[in-house]
């Protein structure tokens, strides 16, 4: 998906704005640049979605649209061969970040679908987690880790994958600070998987399953139920019932909304329908993510771009994202007490209009990287 554009508009570099980001995969947030590279190196073929056709069109609201997003999704990840690839997504995805202002990172991994070239789960956890360290230093943005399970399999494994979190919960970058639920949130059974969950809160690790983009807020509910859940991935559709919505607010729950990736699945015709301000009117705590850059062809800062542009926010009101991306992360309050006063700063700085070679207002999205596009 494109970067949103529109006719010339000032304001503060988006770039420049410190802030958080809760909601970024592992495999998506591979550059696509780099995913070319490593299938030529292992010698695999890519589809044309990653080649010629790259970002492929998707959709998620039926079976067949979200095998086939799957199906991409699988394609990336089979090119992850060992832990020099595994190291380099790492540190690409930190390097990433901090061009876009983010200050604390946490990307979400399911170490099993690496564990086949490294030796098991805890070897390929082991590697995330020292590169975490390492881009952490190299970068500036503090990198941190959620466990996440998979839908698609049993939740016995889920168990398996919350003890394994909880062997490295921690605070602070290169740790482990949550335990997640992913992959399509029509399958399985939701409360079939609170034993894992609640593994990992023994182990004093936060609750961040996804819910409510794929299905509405009825299961936003399901989750509130069963997962007690600090941070929901996206909930966006919590915005569709006025109570289950009352019940995010009141709980503090923070929503990791992902724009793109709500249009790219086809949850909202355009980035306009998305229900950004409907959120954040009813008090919502609303963090913004990437998701899968590699699949939705945008990144970070391009979330805050939408905000703008679609939804008329205001620079006072981005910062209020940013800081309620850095609120409802699991970084240390002595991290946070760095990364809010810094939001406070952008606000004080001049605004600026920003182009594109075509002429057209851009916002503060960074350049496109070469051989990315």
């Amino acid at each position: 998906m494109a970067t949103t554009t529109s006719p010339a508009t000032s304001g503060r570099d988006l770039r420049a704005l410190p802030k958080a980001h809760l909601h970024l995969h592992f495999t998506g947030s591979m550059r696509v640049s780099t995913v070319r590279e490593m299938a030529e190196r292992h010698g695999m073929r890519l589809p044309s979605a990653f080649t010629t056709r790259w970002p492929p069109e998707l959709s998620g609201m039926d079976e067949r649209g979200w095998f086939r997003f799957q199906r991409l999704y699988d394609a990336a990840r089979a090119c992850v061969r060992g832990e020099a690839d595994m190291r380099r997504i790492v540190r690409e995805a930190a390097e990433d970040d901090a061009a876009e202002g983010s200050r604390w990172l946490e990307i979400q991994v399911d170490p099993t679908s690496y564990a086949p070239f490294v030796g098991g789960i805890t070897p390929a956890l082991e590697i995330v987690l020292d590169e975490a360290r390492a881009a952490t230093a190299a970068t500036g943005t503090q990198v941190a880790v959620v466990v996440a399970a998979s839908r698609m399999r049993h939740p016995l494994e889920a168990r398996t994958l919350a003890r394994l979190a909880a062997q490295y919960a921690g605070e602070g970058a290169g740790a482990v600070v949550g335990f997640g639920l992913s992959n399509d949130e029509r399958r399985g059974m939701t409360s079939e998987f609170a034993p894992a969950f609640r593994i990992a809160a023994r182990a004093g690790l936060a609750s961040v399953p996804h819910a409510g983009e794929l299905l509405g807020a009825d299961h936003v509910d399901v989750a509130l139920q069963h997962l007690l859940p600090d941070r929901l991935g996206h909930g966006v559709r919590a915005a569709e019932d006025p109570e289950v919505l009352r019940r995010v607010v009141e709980t503090g729950v923070t929503l990791e909304v992902c724009p793109t990736s709500n249009v790219a699945l086809g949850v909202y015709p355009s980035l306009r329908d998305v229900p950004l301000r409907t959120l954040v009117d009813a008090g919502a705590r609303v963090a913004l993510g990437a998701d899968d850059p590699l699949l939705f062809g945008s990144r970070l800062v391009d979330q805050y771009v939408s905000a703008r542009v679609d939804h008329g926010m205001s620079d006072a009101e981005l910062a209020e994202l940013a800081r309620a991306s850095v609120d409802g992360s699991f970084a240390p309050a002595p991290v946070k007490q760095v990364i809010l006063p810094e939001v406070d700063a952008w606000l004080g700085q001049r605004s600026v209009a920003y182009r594109s070679g075509s002429g057209q207002a851009v916002l503060g999205s960074p350049p496109a990287r070469s051989g990315d596009s």
